[in-house]
């Protein structure tokens, strides 16, 4: 079966288009356009020209995707337009425009849908894997304990961070309590980060002048280099950063309150190194839909 979902985030709008075998999911083709919706997020309304940038990119995913002969599309919000005063406008633009209902996700199914797709193409344990997925509005949290899953979605990404302008001590602050709670659980984790920011990161890294999803996947990057690479972007300063290879030049505003919160994050719970991975929120969409379709045919 082919499905296909799109992730309208606080800074970029993405699709997904998978083949889907017995809850495998193999990726068919994939795209990014930066629309930046979260634009003014501290002010609580969503701005018509971002929410028009939105809806346009939206439009030219389902042109693209029906080239693929998808057989349904599920489109998602999270942060900015969940947090939105305005958000039914956007609501009933993209319903007039495209036919399709946006789910808004609350926190917890959007940190639900990332931790499934996380555990769909990476090859970790279920029971020691911590995943982190810094977003433009906010980041969510999901780590194990012996009583099941935990989901926290916290108000910090990197787009309201550096609206906000809030430090990298003030971000630390906003995490410190959900990172004391989960340091108490015995079981070493290990940490998955999905996100702009960590493949960002993780291409920097890599000098990829063009990005290059399969590298990216599963790539290691150490609290040793993240630093050496937050330096970097700090040294350079805003219009330096936009001829880093490795960083999209829209990104360059928002990268260093993304790396803050990786870092703070790896900081407060103690460890070395995160895994990239470019299974996200698009790929536990994907299986949601899936098996919503399932349950139906057996109703």
């Amino acid at each position: 079966m082919r499905l296909a979902s799109i992730d309208v985030g606080s800074n970029s709008t993405r699709f997904l288009v998978a083949e889907i075998k017995d809850d495998s999911l193999t990726l068919v083709k994939s795209g990014l356009i930066t629309t930046r919706l979260g634009q003014g997020i501290t002010s609580g309304l969503l701005l018509e020209n971002a929410m028009e940038r939105t809806v346009s990119a939206i439009e030219d995913f389902i042109n693209e995707i029906k080239t693929y002969n998808a057989q349904k599309i599920i489109v998602g919000a999270t942060s900015a337009v969940r947090d939105a005063a305005n958000k039914e406008v956007f609501i009933n633009l993209v319903k007039n425009r495209t036919g399709l209902d946006l789910r808004v996700l609350s926190g917890e199914e959007e940190a639900r849908a990332s931790y499934q797709g996380v555990l769909s193409g990476v090859p970790l344990s279920a029971d020691a894997t911590l995943v982190l997925d810094v977003g433009g509005g906010s980041t969510e949290i999901i780590w194990p304990d012996h009583k099941g899953i935990n989901y926290v979605s916290l108000p910090v990404g990197a787009v309201r961070m550096t609206e906000g302008g809030y430090s990298e001590k003030e971000i630390g602050e906003l995490l410190s309590s959900y990172l004391h709670i989960i340091r108490q659980q015995e079981k070493k984790l290990s940490m998955v980060a999905v996100g702009g920011t960590a493949t960002t990161l993780a291409a920097i890294s890599l000098g990829n002048k063009q990005y290059q999803p399969k590298l990216v996947h599963g790539y290691i990057l150490s609290t040793v280099e993240i630093n050496r690479i937050y330096y970097m972007l700090l040294d350079a300063g805003q219009e330096g950063r936009k001829k880093i290879i490795g960083l999209q030049p829209q990104r360059a505003d928002i990268i260093l309150a993304g790396v803050n919160i990786i870092r703070k994050v790896l900081e407060g719970l103690s460890l070395g190194e995160i895994t990239v991975s470019e299974s996200d929120i698009l790929h536990g969409l994907v299986l949601k839909l899936y098996q919503d379709m399932s349950k139906q045919k057996l109703e």
